[in-house]
């Protein structure tokens, strides 16, 4: 079993269910051998699926989370060294499979979002639920907190944040909190929320603070804005016959994934569709199927 970096934390609970590991599954059934990165490693329960399925094919997991990556080492141990660690986000893919000396892969996956152990620990700050610290960040090494976002961030800035996230009530929630200020913990920030939607709006849709933490989430880790640089380092680097799935929870991160795979996969409109394509613009990619598939 390789390091990439050497780690100090050890594993506490980390028990996650993946999502649609059938369909996963179908992706990558034609795997024979090579690697496979897990951009996301999380639990590893998709790269424990993929491991046992195909004896010959190795996986380099990423994940920024250090919690995640020691429940991953446990979890993956009896593979030994058919398996590489790997403490990075996601948008340092190629960078970090150079460093291995790897300069092609045979798959890549990507299960976006946060999952439910970083949710479920209060003091991970990442949960309307649980009351803790206002922290929500991936990667412990980041300075930028979400109670530094929450308390620093201007009203404007907060509404633009929000609105990103189709928050219908942004306004009023961006001035709540700088009137509310300082506001430190997830269950103060939560009541915040509550009270500035209106009350006809708070019986409807579940919790009414879950875009805005979601919101605040997606800003401080930069999700969206890293996930086409790396969605096209993963494509560049396939090989031959190669695989590469998403999985999207978010319809900003839904809007990146499809254009991304359109436009690799030579479908996306051009200005002038009269004329032909320009010279190398060729397809290198095609789509196994059209749209998203769903979750029973």
């Amino acid at each position: 079993m390789n390091d990439h970096e050497t780690h100090k934390a050890s594993a506490p609970a980390f028990d996650h269910v993946s999502v649609m590991p059938e369909e996963v599954d179908e992706v990558f059934a034609s795997l024979t051998h090579g690697v496979v990165v897990d951009a996301t490693l999380g639990g590893a329960g998709h790269a424990t699926a993929i491991l046992a399925a195909h004896p010959d094919v190795s996986v380099v997991g990423l994940d920024q989370d250090e919690v995640a990556l020691a429940a991953a080492r446990e979890r993956l141990a009896r593979f030994g060294d058919r398996v590489t660690f790997c403490h990075v986000r996601f948008d340092r893919l190629a960078e970090t499979l150079r460093d291995l000396g790897i300069d092609e892969i045979d798959g890549a996956l990507f299960d976006l979002g946060v999952s439910s152990p970083q949710l479920d620990v209060a003091e991970r700050g990442f949960s309307f639920r649980n009351d803790g610290p206002l922290d929500m960040r991936m990667d412990q090494r980041q300075s930028m907190t979400a109670e530094d976002f929450v308390n620093q961030s201007d009203e404007s800035t907060l509404v633009q944040v929000l609105n990103r996230n189709d928050e219908r009530h942004a306004r009023r929630i961006a001035r709540a909190i700088v009137t509310a200020r300082p506001i430190t913990t997830t269950g103060q920030l939560a009541d915040v929320v509550r009270d500035a939607v209106p009350a006809a709006a708070r019986r409807t849709g579940g919790h009414p603070a879950r875009k805005t933490f979601q919101a605040i989430r997606i800003e401080i880790n930069n999700e969206i804005a890293i996930l086409e640089d790396a969605l096209e380092q993963a494509l560049a680097m396939l090989a031959p016959g190669g695989r590469c799935a998403v999985l999207a929870y978010h319809s900003g991160e839904d809007r990146i994934v499809k254009r991304v795979f359109r436009d690799a996969a030579g479908e996306a409109p051009r200005p002038r569709p009269d004329l032909p394509p320009p010279p190398g613009s060729e397809a290198t990619v095609s789509l196994l199927w059209r749209g998203a598939k769903r979750p029973t």
